[in-house]
């Protein structure tokens, strides 16, 4: 028997995915199958079954020797986590080579279990529910890079459009361009010439899926400096990403700065991506380009979910489970969502959509560094939550997060907290980061971080447009010196006269 630590969701069963890929193959092992999915384990190798199939039509026959031996620990290791099920993946090189079914039948033998070879059809599908499970919502076309082939899709929230699958990945293209980048160019717009949804995406967003396209998002991240080393929702402009598609493209990637960043192996096929998505971004025109790390594999997990669970908010999931698993009263944290929000809205604070969301997330993970010492909490909330694999969120989303806690540990005015994160939000995102704080560090001291308190505290209208933050008599004695203080900071930043009050007691003016 397995023993499952505290640090696990308890109701979790896992399982795993196996993606046989044309240049890689990877096992990935899930905690459970959620809306926001977590990893037990992951781990690939770069097989490379793809190379040469342009010429051969069959898959490499040392790729072939090297897989087999991989998929026996990939079945070890699967087991040896405890996954209850396992799924296994087949894209572009085992459906299209000769010697595919005899393949695909000697792993079956290793792994114990049907592969699932996929069409050109189910591998667009996938990939666009992805993309689907990782953006709230997603508006764009999205293009799923791999080593054999290149598939298309057009996505309107939920909503999925045309899709095209092309024979464009990385190994595929160098291969039929005989390791000639002018001539990988002069193929890749020839077949783009067929994908006509393309002109339907002028002015969207083009999502970019696959694991080269995500090194050179890795490259560009290196090379400006760019201070978040998560890749999920990393956006490049169309201008940024023109001028730098056009230096790796050349071939010399090798001079290219940030190269060390990305692992040696993965070198050589960045220049046919970059060509691939510069012939992209001239037949669409996106707006930008924004990379997705949910591709065919966690579409495939949400397929497996039910109607309700699809509709699920992905990082108000995520946030719920670690609140669960780090902070002193999940409860509180809920008590905190509606509180703030009531709160909000008596300051006459407005806000978007996605900004009542990031204060949902923000307030459930309020308290997931509680168990650090008091002079690191904010740091350590800070770090957790800014490179948390969170899905549904941008990079401004993730400061806002990270900030509003650090902010509630380390104190509102304490401008030397994270100045790479800070550059990441523009001033609004930073306003309501501090404003959400200064009213978790009045409440905190209210509650000791315990539910039930909150729901009892009110928001009055005084004269001479004061507002009194008013608790119930039979809280009286959490009346003191401290939370008025607290609350005297909230009113420096939102500008406004604050009253802390008792019904049928003592009151006092902060501002």
């Amino acid at each position: 028997m397995i023993s499952i630590s505290q640090g696990r969701l308890q109701d979790r069963r896992p399982l795993s995915i196996i993606d046989i890929g044309s240049n890689s193959i990877r096992l990935v092992v899930y905690e459970g199958l959620a809306r926001s999915p977590t990893l037990l384990f992951n781990e690939k190798m770069l097989a490379g079954l793809g190379r040469g199939i342009v010429s051969t039509g069959k898959l490499d026959p040392e790729a072939v020797t090297r897989s087999m031996e991989e998929f026996r620990r990939f079945r070890a290791l699967s087991d040896q986590a405890g996954a209850e099920h396992m799924f296994v993946l087949a894209t572009a090189a085992a459906r299209e080579a000769v010697n595919g079914p005899d393949f695909i039948h000697r792993a079956e033998d290793v792994l114990k279990t049907e592969i699932r070879v996929l069409s050109g059809r189910q591998e667009a599908h996938y990939s666009a529910l992805g993309v689907i499970s990782g953006f709230y919502p997603a508006n764009g076309i999205a293009g799923d890079l791999g080593g054999g082939s290149l598939e298309l899709v057009d996505i309107n929230g939920e909503a999925i459009g045309d899709g095209i699958t092309l024979p464009l990945g990385g190994l595929r293209l160098q291969d039929m361009a005989k390791n000639s980048l002018v001539q990988a160019q002069k193929i890749t717009r020839q077949e783009l010439a067929r994908a006509k949804l393309l002109k339907g995406g002028q002015g969207r967003v083009f999502y970019a899926v696959g694991g080269t396209w995500r090194n050179l998002a890795r490259l560009h991240m290196e090379m400006n400096n760019y201070p978040l080393g998560v890749m999920h929702h990393y956006e490049i402009g169309a201008d940024s990403a023109q001028s730098f598609l056009r230096q790796v493209a050349k071939g010399e990637v090798e001079k290219v700065r940030g190269i060390e960043g990305v692992s040696k192996n993965r070198r050589s096929l960045l220049p046919y991506g970059a060509v691939v998505l510069q012939e992209i971004m001239a037949a669409m025109q996106p707006s930008k380009i924004i990379v997705s790390a949910q591709g065919v594999r966690e579409g495939f997990l949400y397929s497996l979910l039910d109607a309700a669970e699809q509709k699920a908010d992905p990082l108000i999931s995520a946030a719920e489970e670690l609140a669960l698993l780090r902070s002193r009263s999940v409860h509180h944290a809920h008590d905190l969502v509606e509180w703030t929000g009531k709160a909000f809205k008596a300051f006459g604070i407005d806000e978007t959509v996605d900004e009542a969301r990031y204060r949902h997330a923000a307030c459930l993970l309020a308290d997931i560094g509680w168990r650090a010492h008091p002079e690191y909490r904010g740091r350590q909330s800070l770090n957790i939550i800014a490179h948390a694999s969170f899905i549904g969120v941008d990079h401004p989303g993730r400061a806002y997060l990270a900030l509003a806690s650090a902010y509630r540990h380390d104190g509102i005015f304490n401008d030397s907290i994270a100045p790479e994160i800070k550059a990441l939000a523009p001033p609004r995102v930073l306003e309501r980061a501090r404003v959400l704080a200064a009213m978790m560090r009045v409440v905190y001291l209210l509650t000791a971080a315990m539910p039930g308190v909150m729901p009892r505290l009110k928001w009055e209208s005084r004269g001479n447009g004061a507002l009194a933050l008013v608790l119930p008599a039979s809280l009286a004695d959490l009346y003191g010196e401290r939370p008025a203080g607290r609350l005297a900071q909230l009113a420096r930043i939102t500008n406004r006269r604050l009253v802390l009050a008792v019904e049928g007691g003592p009151s006092v003016s902060v501002k």
